[in-house]
This record gives structure tokens, C-alpha cells and sequence, in this order.
């Protein structure tokens, strides 16, 4: 093994120990590396501590001749310089040359949500005579009844949940808890799934662990098997709209800012470091407002 990866392995291994971040965000450093090392190859430089600014900018010049979307070549310069301010930590480089460069501006997109009426077909789509079906009828409560991240749902244990109080502890990024509280359908949900579905998936299997959401073996639900399962509730629903676990997290924000809740509360539930992150929010708001106003105002 070379030197380079074995830093590289030191640098994921702290993604993962250090910052808590979830294997899904972690494959994504590891692809933004990969990229980095073939142009490195492609360059001549065989270490990364030979990496200077010059070969930076070359570096963003063939991502933009790549045509990559700003987001993407966004991500690269974060987890780039991220990777390097390890290094630097570590006293494995004496400089960060990402330290100057500037990152592209990302459009802000308005996050996708459902309407009301459209978690009700996906919440009918689950068959709750069936151990799977009481399981995907959890998921579906829980995600919309907390907003929490599809890493914070797949690491949720029993003894983090709270019936009597209707509380989930959440394991946030960064190694963050918070308290979220759960409604009475959430709750209904969790406790068929938990005393019945769980109950017969584990014995069935001979499993015997505290994770929550578990797959039809018995194991862990990982957050790829939680994306799958996702995707063919709705394929058994009517809906043609795809879905993706944020929607749901979009949707748990949407409406309770859209009933009245203040920004500093969905902020908090959301586990958002920052209130700039959940004033996009607003913008979806302002937008159903005015739609709502023009349905419905006889002078409109």
C-alpha cells in the first residue's frame, strides 16, 4: 500500500471516528480523492504534499472542460480542502492549496415536498397486516413525523426511543443529539412495527440486536436498503412523483412552517447548525401562500 493511500485511509477513518459523518457522505470524499489522485497521476505528482496552487487551478479547469454542474465541482473544492486541513492537522503537508480557491456559487434549488394528500396514498401503499409492511409504515411516520436525516434513521435504537414521553433521541451529525417529538400516528406505527413486525422478522431470522429498523434477514437496515424500500412504496402507491428521503425531511419542514411554526423551532428539530440552512424553507412557504391566495381570494 503507498503512502498516499494510506493517508487517504487515515483521512476517511477520521470522517468516520472524528466527525461522525454517514458512509454515504464518507463515499463521497473517497470519490472526490479518487478524481484528485488520477489527475495527480496524470501530472506527474506522486505525493500530495507536492500539490501546489498552479496544479490546483490546472485541476478546475478540467472539471469545468468536464462540463460538471457547480454543485459537483463545488463538493470537490470542499472535500479537497477539507482532506488537506487534515493533512496539515497531521503534520502530513505544510500547506493547503485549495486553502485560495473560491467556491463556485450553487443555485439554491426549493426543496421538493409532498402535498398532504400524497403521504396519505404512500402511507396506504403499506400493507400493515404484513411484518415488511408495518415495518415500511414506520419508516414513512418516523420520517415525516421527526424531519431526521436518513443516517439518523437507520441508527436509531429502541432504547432511544421514548413511548411514554413520545421522544426519539437523535444521534445528529457531528456527533450531535437532540430531542424530537413524535405524533400520535408515528407513535401507533412504531409500536405495532416494534411488538409485532420487528418481533417476527427477528425470531424468524434468530437475530437478536437493540437497532431499530432492521432488514427481511433480521439485520440493520443500512441507509441504501432504507433509499430502496422507499422506492417501492411508491412504486405500490399511485403516485408517478419519485421519491428520495429528503423529500420527506422537506415535507416535515414545509408544513409545520406552513401551520405556523416559528423558524427558530424547525431549525432546531431539524438539527440545522445554521438558520441560513432552514430559511429556504421560506421561499416554499411564500410560494404555497401565494398559490393558496390565488385558488382562493375572490378577487385574486
Amino acid at each position: 500500500m503507498g503512502k498516499d493511500e494510506v493517508v487517504t485511509r487515515l483521512f476517511l477513518q477520521y470522517l468516520q471516528v472524528e466527525k461522525n459523518y454517514s458512509q454515504y457522505t464518507i463515499e463521497y470524499y473517497h470519490g472526490d480523492l479518487l478524481d484528485f489522485r488520477l489527475f495527480m497521476s496524470e501530472q506527474s505528482i506522486t505525493e500530495f504534499e507536492q500539490v501546489e496552487y498552479s496544479d490546483v487551478r490546472l485541476f478546475l479547469t478540467k472539471l469545468f472542460n468536464q462540463k460538471l454542474s457547480r454543485k459537483s465541482v463545488a463538493r470537490k473544492i470542499s472535500s479537497l480542502r477539507s482532506f488537506y486541513k487534515f493533512l496539515l492537522r497531521e503534520k502530513l503537508a505544510s500547506q493547503n492549496p485549495f486553502a485560495g480557491v473560491s467556491i463556485p456559487k450553487v443555485d439554491k434549488r426549493l426543496p421538493n415536498f409532498f402535498y398532504e394528500e400524497e403521504l396519505a396514498i404512500l402511507f396506504q401503499a403499506c400493507d400493515i397486516s404484513d411484518p415488511i409492511g408495518q415495518r415500511n409504515r414506520a419508516i414513512l411516520e418516523l420520517l415525516y413525523a421527526t424531519g431526521i436525516r436518513v443516517s439518523e434513521c437507520c441508527s436509531i435504537h429502541l432504547q432511544d426511543i421514548d413511548m411514554e414521553l413520545s421522544t426519539l433521541l437523535v444521534h445528529g451529525k457531528g456527533r450531535k443529539d437532540r430531542y424530537v417529538p413524535f405524533g400520535n400516528f408515528a407513535e401507533v406505527a412504531l409500536e405495532r412495527y416494534i411488538t409485532e413486525g420487528r418481533k417476527a422478522i427477528m425470531q424468524q431470522n434468530k437475530q437478536s440486536h437493540d437497532v431499530l429498523l432492521v432488514n427481511f434477514r433480521g439485520g440493520p437496515l443500512t441507509t441504501r436498503g432504507l433509499r430502496t424500500v422507499l422506492n417501492k412504496i411508491v412504486e405500490q402507491s399511485s403516485l408517478n412523483s419519485k421519491i428520495h428521503p429528503h423529500k420527506l425531511r422537506h415535507s416535515f419542514a414545509t408544513h409545520l412552517l406552513n401551520n405556523g411554526a416559528d423558524m427558530r423551532t424547525v431549525q432546531e428539530l431539524l438539527g440545522h447548525e445554521n438558520l441560513s440552512s432552514t430559511q429556504i424553507y421560506t421561499h416554499v412557504t411564500k410560494d404555497y401562500l401565494k398559490k393558496t391566495y390565488m385558488e382562493h381570494h375572490p378577487r385574486a
